[in-house]
């Protein structure tokens, strides 16, 4: 079978068809779609001028029909891509070898899991999965690169991938779960009574504020708004001295194509922008990302970032919520621990063998954190099985 299909290399999104995209990806991901990735390609967020190179695997049956596809980037540096690995450049480094390039299937700028080798379903799905695994790999030796890296991909491909030799990192992300409540009260009731007071209080100095908030989606942001939202995102990054990877028009481009998939969470100030929260949403899930404000506002952080994402996600069926990589500080909104995996091919065998060292105490560390931080989580014992003190 693997005889039968060709493997060939694309220098742009935007030259896979769109058919491709909505035959292959899952239906209703706002990242995995004729409009995300060439978006942030047109735009420099995901380029070759920014360090982003994309070479897209694409499998083709003996028909022409394309039956794989693997979003592919070659890196020259460790931002947007979320796996961490500055100190493996460093250990690189330090034995006189060279880190980057470096190949990545990720999604840019966006701590999101979901599938990576995107697959028809039929009798040959194996066999395409293992061509476009091949592909990768021997990507590695052509350019020169030092590694092939696969950000969080689901569990099933985490398990295969790990099978065909790649090693796997762990890390903790925090996602909101929904059992069945009706609304936020209801879920309020299910913490703990001090909790509770806490997260009400934070509501309330937001709502006496006098500051206006608002929900719109994608299509719903006028285009001339986005400059001044944009600065509000852009703030966040000037604040530590970081690069903001999108433009204005980048954001009003995602907009005008995501329509209802983009969701923006805005607090006003007489009429004016004063912060921002930027997700995207697909049939199941939010992801908040984005996040500025131009001010100092008690509580409005966790307002726009976690309380208003999850009133949006009780209001329209969404059972999961994940606003994005870090903070131990969406436990008291009962954001649960999450162990998230991530695969890497590294070439060089002895690199290979210390990285797994290394990953093996990593996984350990992790479990142990999880554990740890879910005894912070905000709900009432009798809400997870045990008796509340």
């Amino acid at each position: 079978m693997t005889a039968s299909l060709a493997l060939s290399s694309i220098p742009s999104a935007s030259e896979i068809p769109r058919a491709v995209w909505e035959r292959l990806a899952p239906p209703g991901d706002p990242f995995l779609n004729a409009d995300f990735l060439t978006i942030l390609e047109r735009h420099g967020a995901a380029a070759a001028a920014s360090g982003w190179t994309p070479c897209h695997l694409l499998a083709s049956d003996a028909d022409g029909r394309v039956v794989g596809l693997l979003p592919l980037y070659g890196k020259r540096h460790s931002h947007g891509d979320f796996i961490y690995d500055w100190a493996w450049a460093a250990a690189w480094r330090q034995v006189g070898r060279a880190y980057y390039p470096k190949l990545m299937s990720c999604l840019p700028h966006t701590p999101v899991g979901g599938p990576r080798l995107l697959v028809a379903d039929g009798a040959s799905a194996a066999a395409v999965r293992q061509v476009l695994l091949a592909g990768a790999k021997a990507l590695v030796g052509r350019l020169g690169a030092s590694s092939w890296h696969v950000a969080l991909p689901t569990d099933e491909e985490a398990e295969w991938l790990q099978g065909e030799d790649l090693l796997l990192s762990h890390d903790v992300q925090f996602h909101w779960l929904d059992p069945g409540w009706s609304d936020f009260d209801g879920y309020l009731a299910s913490f703990s009574a001090a909790k509770r007071r806490k997260v009400r209080a934070e509501r309330r100095r937001v709502a006496e504020s006098g500051l206006l908030l608002e929900t719109r989606h994608g299509d719903q942001v006028e285009p001339a708004e986005w400059p001044l939202l944009h600065a509000l995102y852009a703030s966040t990054f000037e604040r530590f001295n970081n690069h903001a990877a999108f433009s204005a028009n980048c954001f009003a481009d995602l907009a005008l194509a995501l329509g209802q998939r983009m969701v923006v969470f805005i607090a006003r100030a007489q009429r004016v922008p004063v912060a921002v929260a930027i997700c995207f949403r697909s049939d199941e899930a939010l992801f908040g990302r984005y996040w500025g404000c131009s001010g100092s506002y008690p509580g409005l952080h966790f307002e726009l970032c976690f309380h208003q994402g999850i009133e949006y996600c009780l209001r329209h069926g969404l059972r999961r919520f994940e606003p994005g990589a870090g903070g131990e500080h969406k436990l008291a909104r009962g954001f649960q621990p999450t162990v998230v995996r991530s695969a890497h091919w590294i070439a060089d065998p002895g690199m290979r063998r210390l990285l797994a060292r290394h990953l093996a105490l990593q996984e350990e560390a992790v479990v142990d954190y999880r554990a740890a931080a879910a005894a912070h989580l905000p709900f009432r014992r009798e809400a997870t099985g045990q008796r509340e003190h």
